[in-house]
């Protein structure tokens, strides 16, 4: 059985800056990490593969060669080996474009792929909208939102209890299936010296726009049906009024006199 694990490399920050001349975000100096949803759904196939031993974890990640890292941070993490998708050709896709990309990557490198796990967003787009459209390309059934997973006794179906609004909710889909991991009990692992060292010996097998069947005009920003013009952080909130220092029925007053300064209440 083999689990596709689709993976972005982020940049590491607190506070977004943003070039007021273009627009676009700053991303010079600034360290590049594992999308930490991308590194949950890693943590799940992980735990699949200890309860079923016979699985082989796939990383795919597309982006510049610096993404080598995050790959790495997989193969340390778990994964068995690691694809890189790597072309000046995919640069300026959207999300469209870069699920199609990843969907061919995935027929060419592991068209046998049982299970398809992702992040359920990115924390530097926070589209959450990659993973079902690859499933939405290979035709898969698809689970969004998953906090818990594992495998019925046949091994043809994956159970998962997935996030709602309201609670929880626990569904079963056939495989081949797509999964996207949201945080949940979750927690970021460290891998130790030994993982470290391991993961030094695994295959990290680059892919370039040649490998792939798809037309220039499928990539990058050809390929793209939305652009983003423009990226501006929201304005500032003032911070709001506090009362202190009175008993309950003076700060209900307060409270009331206030709203009705605002025009809240009549």
């Amino acid at each position: 059985m083999k689990i596709v694990v689709c993976v972005k490399q982020v940049p590491e920050i607190t506070n977004v800056r943003v070039n007021p001349e273009t627009g676009t975000l700053i991303r010079e100096g600034v360290a590049s990490i594992l999308n930490p949803f991308c590194e949950y759904a890693l943590d799940h196939a992980v735990k699949l593969k200890a309860a079923n031993p016979e699985i082989e974890i796939i990383a795919v990640s597309m982006g510049p060669p610096q993404a080598q890292s995050a790959l790495m941070r997989c193969l340390e993490l778990g994964a068995d080996r690691a694809v890189l998708v790597s072309d000046r050709k995919f640069a300026g896709a959207d999300t469209w474009a870069t699920a199609l990309t990843l969907a061919a990557v995935i027929r060419r490198a592991v068209p046998d792929a049982d299970l398809i796990l992702v992040g359920k967003q990115a924390i530097d787009g926070d589209t959450a909208q990659v993973g079902p459209e690859i499933a939405e390309i290979l035709g898969m059934a698809q689970i969004m939102y998953g906090v818990e997973m594992s495998l019925t006794p046949n091994r043809k179906r994956i159970r998962v209890k997935r996030e709602v609004e309201s609670g929880y909710e626990v569904l079963e889909a056939r495989l081949p299936a797509l999964v996207s991991a949201s945080k949940g009990e979750t927690l970021r692992r460290m891998p130790s010296l030994a993982d470290v060292l391991a993961a030094r010996r695994r295959e990290l097998r680059f892919v370039t726009a040649a490998d792939l069947d798809l037309s220039e005009n499928e990539l990058g920003l050809s390929g793209s049906y939305t652009q983003v013009v423009k990226v501006f952080p929201p304005s500032p909130k003032q911070g709001g009024r506090v009362i202190e220092g009175l008993e309950p029925a003076a700060a209900a007053a307060e409270i009331a006199a206030f709203l009705k300064s605002e025009g809240y209440v009549g």
